[in-house]
């Protein structure tokens, strides 16, 4: 979450649906991303949070659909 945000002052419950927008924005320079949070009654809140891939490692990992199809991948090329 942003500084000064949280689950309770965002009123979250973990019962909501999420949707993240902006991730490949955000790795590629400013690491804010968009999310909203449908939750079981149809509201929406959206919020932006703060995108944390701190290493070069973790973004190959994304980008490759997790470290499971990243580790095949690196096992195919071999």
């Amino acid at each position: 979450f942003l500084p000064g945000e949280n689950r309770e002052t965002l009123g979250l419950t973990g019962e909501e649906v999420y949707t993240v927008r902006g991730l490949a924005t955000a790795l590629d320079g400013d690491k804010i991303a968009e999310v909203s949070a449908q939750a079981p009654d149809a509201s929406v809140k959206v919020f932006r949070v703060k995108v944390r891939l701190d290493t070069p490692r973790e973004i190959e990992y994304y980008r490759s659909g997790g470290i499971l199809p990243y580790v095949l991948r690196q096992l195919a090329k071999a």
